[in-house]
């Protein structure tokens, strides 16, 4: 049996390229999710305007991999103290945003966040939103597994 996880960082395809390696990620999906446009396009997306954050869906098996260690993942990825921006890349669509499935990954996301402000490890307050999962709009078929395709393009802070 398979949950789902959907993780905003910055720009989709390092993100995605990182939670694909991990064992008992069994798939990922680079889309759209967190705005009020319906199927939103890249070119849409990009402008800044239809409220979306550029988010990876993650099928993973709890039982390989838990929901815990893909948040690990997900604070590693990114700089989760910048507000609308990672590295060059600009704009709401790149916020850093956890959007829960269940009440056990909001829980678990609201800890490891606090646990994160707690650490001192950011000199700046983490501004990640955490907010249920919405729709999800599959991204666009050339952005799916780019940096499998293309090679690594991505900002990342690994």
């Amino acid at each position: 049996m398979s949950e789902l996880a959907t993780f905003a960082a910055g720009c989709f395809w390092g993100v995605e390229d990182a939670f694909m390696q991990q064992p008992g990620v069994l798939s990922t999906t680079v889309g759209y999710t967190g705005g009020h446009t319906q199927n939103p396009t890249y070119k849409e997306v990009c402008t800044d305007t239809t409220g979306h954050a550029e988010a990876v869906l993650v099928a993973f098996d709890p039982t390989k991999i838990t929901y815990e260690t893909l948040l690990d993942l997900f604070w590693r990825l990114h700089d989760p103290t910048t507000l609308n921006r990672q590295g060059p890349d600009i704009g709401s669509q790149y916020r850093s945003a956890i959007y829960y499935h269940s009440p056990q990954q909001q829980a678990a996301a609201r800890a490891a966040k606090e646990a994160l402000e707690q650490s001192g490890r950011f000199p700046r307050p983490v501004v990640t939103e955490i907010t249920a999962a919405s729709q999800f709009y599959p991204a666009e078929e050339y952005h799916q597994k780019y940096n499998q395709k293309h090679g690594r393009h991505c900002h990342l802070s690994l």
